[in-house]
């Protein structure tokens, strides 16, 4: 069985939102909201991602420049 979780102090605003977007995936905002939160509890915290992904560029050695980025970007608008 599943525990409750109680949040105070929702601005109706944000409430809104939540609601509209729980419509329009034809869900209850329970149901939006509970797979929210695990679809959150499944991705890692920033700064394990961050760490992870910098670890990956220091093993890989590949360096790629702002100018080779902009360059490549620029590439596909000729």
């Amino acid at each position: 069985m599943g525990v409750q979780i109680t949040i105070r102090n929702v601005p109706e605003e944000v409430r809104d939102e939540l609601a509209a977007q729980a419509a329009l995936n034809r869900q209850s905002m329970q149901e939006y909201l509970l797979e929210e939160l695990e679809r959150l509890a499944s991705l890692p915290p920033i700064g394990v991602w961050l760490e992870e992904v910098r670890r990956r560029v220091e093993e890989s050695g590949t360096v790629v420049t702002a100018e080779q980025i902009l360059e490549a970007r620029d590439a596909d608008r000729r």
